[in-house]
């Protein structure tokens, strides 16, 4: 493929004689790249019914290679019961590197459309909260999508602007990702768009984004946090200049090791004013050097952690708030016991809410919290999202179709089904439909025929 002339001098002083090597990679085909959901299926579980053949990508545990030249694994039913979530594989890198705990308080700053979302959700493991925001409303919808099918429940959706947040979340949140917007030098292989792209806006467009976003984001963070900055690109002013920006503004601020790999390549302290050795924490990932695209990631901690105080712990005291009747009658098939005082209902629907919330009152959400459905006169509609939160073993009512079944595909399509030899003629209500003990959606039974409830956004195209 042909290469800005430009682009291609700066690579050269860049790599010297590695350049060669750099540029034959052109001509290699790209790497397709799957993520496990572990919220969902153990690494070893899902290796056990991976229906076409992956190879581990080494410095991802949850990660893997496919051909994507052979198969379709979008074309499957266990993507769509989100067991796992396609990715490059160089983009796996940035979730993976920051140490989310569960429990964890999370900001995603420029999270669609999910690749890294998903992931650090998985690691909260329902603990904690994560806050996924995108300045795109168009993009920020495919984001939540994404979300739910992984069955994050504990969760705010976001479309702001990152400098709106910090009136809400100062020093709120315990661990920041930020893969910012950038020239996109690193997916030139993959994606041919970005060399168009880079030429109408190059690096130092892009550079002044990131000095607004990230220190923006360094505001956000607790004393003792920690905040993991990548880009998909190579320029120096995007990646460690963008650094040294945030470490001029505030020296608090010190660079972390990062777990290593052999193939990935330490920071250029050389590309930046003070030439601290320090910016050889930093990771850079060239596609010459393993199986993927490029990438560059900075890991930080914002001074020491504020002494923690001794609370006297007192006697909890019960919400007066009351589940409303016709959701409790629809959480005896469960085994989910809710805390009212975490609910928050707006008209028909009903959320539930992640712990220990500011007033996020005047930002512009797509979703807060767990959508668990709607109060229709007299009954309660689960949605799809509590669907794709829930266990198999956490409902009494379960539909567990083998994937082989024809029903399966014929279910995601939004058809209704015939299941006489699976239930009693009497039986009747909501019934979770799974695919090989993996939750797809609800159907509503009546004589034997399930109605079909899976959400029409969400349907099987073809």
């Amino acid at each position: 493929m042909k290469l800005p002339d430009k682009f291609e001098e700066k690579m050269q002083a860049l790599l010297g004689d590695e350049f060669p090597e750099y540029l034959s990679c052109y001509e290699e085909p790209r790497y397709y790249g799957l993520r496990v959901n572990t919220n969902k299926i153990s690494v070893e579980d899902f290796k056990k019914i991976c229906p076409f053949e992956i190879t581990p990508i080494p410095w991802i545990e949850n990660g893997f290679y496919y051909d994507g030249d052979k198969v379709t694994p979008s074309r499957h039913p266990y993507y769509f019961a989100g067991l796992y979530y396609l990715q490059e594989p160089s983009a796996m890198t940035p979730a993976n590197r920051l140490p989310v705990e569960p429990g964890d308080k999370v900001l995603d700053v420029c999270a669609a459309p999910g690749g890294k979302a998903t992931e650090l959700g998985a690691k909260l493991k329902g603990e904690g909260v994560l806050i996924a925001n995108d300045i795109s409303n168009s993009r920020a919808k495919g984001l939540l999508k994404n979300i739910e099918v992984f069955g994050i429940g504990n969760v705010l959706v976001l479309s702001e602007e990152p400098g709106k947040l910090e009136d809400y979340f100062a020093e709120y949140f315990d661990k920041i990702l930020i893969d910012a917007p950038c020239s996109g030098e690193g997916m030139f292989r993959k994606d041919k768009k970005m060399v168009k792209a880079w030429e109408e806006h190059g690096p130092e467009f892009f550079a002044n984004i990131q000095k607004s976003i990230i220190t923006q984001a360094a505001r956000m963070l607790k004393p003792g946090g920690m905040l993991l900055y990548s880009t998909c690109t190579f320029d120096g002013r995007e990646n460690e200049g963008t650094i040294e920006y945030l470490l001029k503004k505030y020296p608090e601020f010190e660079i972390l090791d990062i777990k290593g790999y052999e193939g990935f390549e330490k920071g250029m302290p050389e590309l930046t004013a003070s030439k601290s050795e320090e910016f050889a924490k930093t990771v850079r990932i060239f596609p010459h050097k393993m199986k993927g695209e490029g990438h560059y990631l900075a890991l930080l901690r914002k001074g020491k952690p504020l002494p923690a105080t001794d609370k006297k712990l007192l006697p909890g005291k019960k919400s007066k708030k009351k589940l409303p009747e016709d959701l409790e009658v629809f959480l005896e098939d469960t085994t989910w016991e809710l805390d009212a005082a975490r609910l928050d209902v707006h008209g028909e629907r009903v959320y539930y809410m992640p712990e220990d919330l500011p007033d996020v009152c005047g930002i512009r959400f797509l979703r807060t919290g767990l959508l668990l459905g709607e109060l229709k006169k007299k009954r309660f509609e689960p949605s799809q999202a509590l669907a794709m939160c829930l266990k198999k073993d956490e409902y009494k009512k379960v539909l567990d179709f083998p994937v082989s079944d024809e029903r399966v595909k014929r279910y995601l399509k939004g058809e209704t089904l015939d299941v006489e030899d699976m239930t009693g003629s009497k039986e009747k209500g909501w019934y979770l439909v799974c695919v090989d003990g993996y939750p797809l959606g609800f159907g509503k039974l009546s004589g034997q025929t399930l109605k079909n409830k899976y959400l029409p956004g969400w349907r099987w195209n073809g």
